[in-house]
């Protein structure tokens, strides 16, 4: 037997497994395909302060090797999850990571003030989506807001902060050092890539909001060497994502130093994807000689050290 169980700071997880923010919605639909108490966890879609339309059709786009979406957050609103969602999401016997996103500082703290009175588990703050002309990117992509806003976000909830940040910066070091100095609880590496995709017939983009993220393999080597990079700066527990699509994949980032992985476009792909990776993880493990999965914790060699 492969011992699954990890620790992402205060927070006790079965296994490392997460299903991602965005390609999972509450649960309700992959529920239909997969036992979700097998899950470490489910962090929920990206939700506002107030229900939110999204970016304008299409919203999606296949490309070599991955998708571009451009879905612009669109969700009910904080209040409609609480009511309608989170008693389902709470019945489902594994942790619940709630993504939020704010277009000010004053509503990412209402909404972790209002959360915290909540049985959530972990709040992800969505400091990275590439579909919104305003807050998340805004705020992820400079270093001093990001510190600010994680620092005043602390001061309105006792519940684990988990900072999600976008690759879309010169240094994704600066980035995960100010999460750090705000007194983030961990660290989750990385969001979609800022894409295109272009119809030649039309010569117009094909996104109805002209760009979207990049997600799917393409970006995993990108989200491997930030994970890696981080890990030697900072002393939080980093969560990888990023085109992990099969069991290798995700012991993959536990070795470049990540403590547990989210998956996400492989769940578009493949709906019992979560729960197929983990039982590839241990399989892979067994055959491994490993018998704890955090083994794997950090363990990159890197040439020339």
């Amino acid at each position: 037997m492969v011992t699954t169980a990890v620790q992402v700071g205060s927070l006790s997880l079965k296994n490392p497994v997460l299903a991602a923010s965005g390609t999972f919605g509450f649960g309700r639909e992959m529920a239909q395909y997969q036992d979700l108490s097998r899950l470490g966890g489910i962090c929920s879609k990206g939700l506002t302060l107030r229900p939110r339309a999204g970016n304008p059709p299409p919203r999606v786009a296949e490309t070599s090797c991955g998708m571009l979406n451009s879905v612009g957050l669109q969700n009910p609103g904080l209040d409609v999850f609480l009511r309608d969602e989170l008693p389902f999401m709470r019945q489902q016997g594994c942790a619940v990571i709630v993504n939020v996103a704010g277009h000010s500082t004053d509503e990412y703290c209402e909404m972790c003030r209002r959360l915290d009175q909540t049985p959530v588990d972990a709040i992800e703050l969505n400091l990275s989506c590439p579909n919104v002309r305003e807050g998340c990117m805004l705020i992820g992509s400079d270093a001093r807001q990001i510190e600010s806003l994680i620092r005043q976000v602390k001061q309105e909830t006792r519940k684990p902060v988990w900072a999600k940040l976008t690759p879309n910066v010169t240094s994704i070091g600066d980035m995960a050092l100010a999460a750090q100095r705000g007194g983030a609880d961990a660290i989750v590496l990385i969001n979609t890539l800022l894409g295109l995709a272009i119809d030649y017939r039309t010569r117009r983009p094909i996104l109805g909001n002209n760009t979207g993220g990049l997600s799917g393999p393409a970006i995993k080597p990108v989200a491997l060497r930030m994970v890696a990079e981080v890990s030697q700066m900072v002393d939080l527990p980093l969560i990888g994502v990023g085109g992990i699509m099969n069991g290798q994949d995700a012991i993959e980032f536990l070795i470049a130093g990540a403590s547990a992985i989210e998956i996400g476009t492989a769940s578009l792909i493949r709906p019992t994807a979560c729960t197929d990776i983990l039982e590839e993880m241990t399989a892979l493990a067994q055959a491994d000689g490993v018998t704890d999965l955090a083994e794997y914790r950090g363990t990159l060699r890197l040439w020339g050290y």
